[in-house]
């Protein structure tokens, strides 16, 4: 993957999500969507091109897991960057990787490369 990823970012906190593009972007990949709301992030969901998405668990007291089944249903992958656990999803979502915040660049690195194997063009410093 020499251009690297397309990456779907959801995300309410306006600081958390442009450090998450920001180790997205470091990674080697790019961001082609964000959404800070279930309704913005449903609408991405279906129509925007990506290869995977990152999602926060909890968007300003709305649970993301509407927006997680639709990109299910889209077949892409996607983990989850959460400050909760994984006891607030719906047991069938609890499968899926789960990033725990603050989120390290080398974690984020490790999750993408276990759904992308050898994705990440760039080395975390």
């Amino acid at each position: 993957m020499a251009d690297g990823l397309s990456v779907f970012l959801v995300e309410d906190e306006a600081l958390i999500r442009m450090m998450l593009a920001d180790m997205v972007v470091e990674l080697g990949h790019h961001v082609v969507a964000e959404a800070d709301n279930v309704r913005d992030a449903s609408a991405f969901a279906m129509t925007a091109r990506y290869d995977m998405a990152i999602l926060d668990i909890n968007l300003m007291g709305v649970y993301v897991d509407p927006v997680a089944d639709l990109i299910e249903r889209r077949g892409k992958p996607f983990m989850f960057a959460t400050g909760y656990g994984p006891e607030l999803l719906p047991s069938l979502l609890r499968r899926r990787p789960i990033l725990r915040k603050p989120i390290a660049m080398d974690q984020l690195k490790a999750m993408i490369d276990s759904l992308f194997p050898g994705a990440s063009v760039k080395a975390p410093h």
